[in-house]
């Protein structure tokens, strides 16, 4: 951590909704005038898409345990727990980024599934924002979470997470079922391991709670809508939560536990503006007093 140089950061698995956490701190950080170095969890994956490829059919030639970008054999977790500690120490550091379309990777001139050469972090930023699969991730070898400053975790339940990468996977990128279950299966060694032991480590966890059925994903025809959801929100340090203050400006929201507040899912993005401002803020002016 870093009075200085702080460092955000949102861990969740695929489809859980980071993406959508990351768009609402973008609009915390224009309003506030805060100036943010992005970092993409993506791009810290050991292969590109072929690479990734042919690292599991590899491994299952081999027999060796399955492969996936949840676990430490898909990743760069070193490299990034490089970054992060870079970043705290003088606000510097190396990223890169994952194309994963054509029109991403248009603007570069590759291929999608590729990734971009490395490049420096830009000077003078006021905090590092991260996004991904791995930022609260821990093992034998590194301790992401003493370099975090605030970290936040976005944890849809587990069906409706399924249902998301499902209907994606189906769709967009024109996998088949089987093909989709086969690599829900294959990653969740890793997952059990690796992502969801995250979620205790967090300041403040998001998850989301569809209210229709879900309880078979792998035929589900459309996502649930955040009207057709809760949002549980917990919070590890419930004291210096204004809980009342929420309850007035998130209609229709409860408390549930002392330290866990429920609220509509329309009302996902307000809740996050309202509870992470404050936060943001008390980083930011740390960092602007001892500058």
């Amino acid at each position: 951590m870093s009075a200085k140089h702080p460092i955000i950061a949102v861990t969740g698995s695929s489809g859980a909704g980071t993406t959508t956490v990351q768009k609402s701190f973008e609009w915390i950080f224009r309003r506030e005038m805060v100036e943010a170095a992005f970092v993409a969890g993506d791009a810290f994956h050991r292969y590109d898409r072929e690479g990734m490829r042919r690292a599991i059919a590899k491994a299952e030639r081999k027999g060796s345990p399955p492969l996936s970008h949840f676990g430490p054999d898909g990743n760069l977790f070193a490299e990034l727990e490089a970054c992060f500690r870079s970043y705290g120490d003088n606000g510097s550091g190396q990223r890169r980024w994952y194309l994963h379309d054509e029109t991403e990777a248009s603007q570069w001139k590759q291929r999608p599934g590729t990734f971009t050469p490395w490049e420096d972090i830009p000077p003078d930023t006021d905090c590092l924002f991260y996004e991904g699969l791995h930022g609260g991730i821990v093992t034998d070898e590194i301790d992401l979470v003493r370099h975090v400053d605030l970290l936040i975790g976005v944890v849809p339940i587990i069906n409706l997470e399924w249902v998301q990468k499902v209907l994606r996977d189906t769709k967009v990128r024109g996998y088949s079922i089987d093909a989709v279950q086969d690599t829900i299966l294959r990653r969740m060694p890793d997952y059990v391991h690796y992502i969801v032991p995250q979620f205790s480590r967090t300041h403040i966890n998001f998850q989301r709670v569809p209210l229709v059925d879900t309880s078979n994903p792998f035929i589900a025809r459309n996502v649930p809508t955040l009207d057709e959801s809760m949002v549980v929100i917990r919070f590890r340090d419930p004291k210096s939560t204004d809980f009342p203050y929420l309850l007035a400006m998130l209609d229709g929201s409860w408390m549930s536990r002392p330290n866990t507040i429920v609220v509509p899912g329309g009302k996902m993005d307000l809740a996050i503006q309202l509870i992470m401002t404050p936060l943001v803020l008390r980083l930011i002016e740390r960092r602007r007093a001892l500058l």
